[in-house]
């Protein structure tokens, strides 16, 4: 069902994640603002959510691709 995430490389992800999930850098980056917002039950804006989701994917992404190889009794 994911063999098409085991195709992308990890540094693609990884640079992806640190780029998009920080951006922007200054003066705080969108992921944590927004999460920050959503542990507060502040993030009602379609934007806000729409942002959240944006910033995320990408280090959500990496994540299921750390844990699809982490994962014990993987063959190959």
């Amino acid at each position: 069902m994911l063999a098409w995430l085991d195709k992308i490389p990890l540094s693609l992800l990884l640079a992806g994640a640190i780029l998009i999930g920080g951006a922007p850098f200054v003066p705080e980056p969108h992921l944590i603002e927004k999460s920050r917002m959503l542990i507060e039950g502040d993030l009602a804006r379609p934007i806000d959510i729409l942002d959240l989701l944006l910033h995320g994917a990408i280090p959500i992404l990496l994540l299921l691709k750390l844990f699809r190889m982490w994962r014990p009794g993987r063959s190959g």
